[in-house]
């Protein structure tokens, strides 16, 4: 079961390093926050979704994700990404406690692709 989860851990890493490739150019998914008093709209999304789910609101999060995700910006989607990749740090043990799990961040993050227009670039990863 342990190696299950591992492998699990790893294609999601793996996908999302794909997906920067593919539709970001990017070797890596790469959301840093600018200096404080310089925040975007994305950067505060940014922030509110992490500080949920480190309170263990996950869902909260992801609802408030898909609720103000501006399609049109290529940076909430790298944002998107990089959200749920910070997730999948998080132990089974805390996601799992937060009725959350690794099979949610696969299906979140085909369903980001889904709402910024891209799936059909990365149908195949899934």
């Amino acid at each position: 079961m342990e190696l299950e989860k591992d492998y699990i851990l790893r294609m999601i890493k793996d996908l999302t390093k794909s997906i920067s490739y593919i539709i970001l150019g990017k070797s890596e998914i790469e959301y840093d926050l600018p200096k404080e008093n310089e925040y975007s709209r994305s950067d505060y999304l940014y922030i509110k979704i992490v500080e949920l789910a480190n309170c263990g609101k996950i869902n909260e999060a992801e609802d408030m994700l898909f609720r103000e995700i501006d399609t049109s910006n290529m940076r909430e989607f790298e944002m998107a990404i990089a959200f749920y990749l910070y997730l999948n740090d998080f132990d089974d043990n805390y996601l799992e406690g937060n009725n959350y799990s690794r099979d949610e961040i696969s299906e979140g993050i085909k369903s980001i692709c889904k709402e910024f227009g891209v799936s059909s670039m990365v149908d195949f990863l899934f």
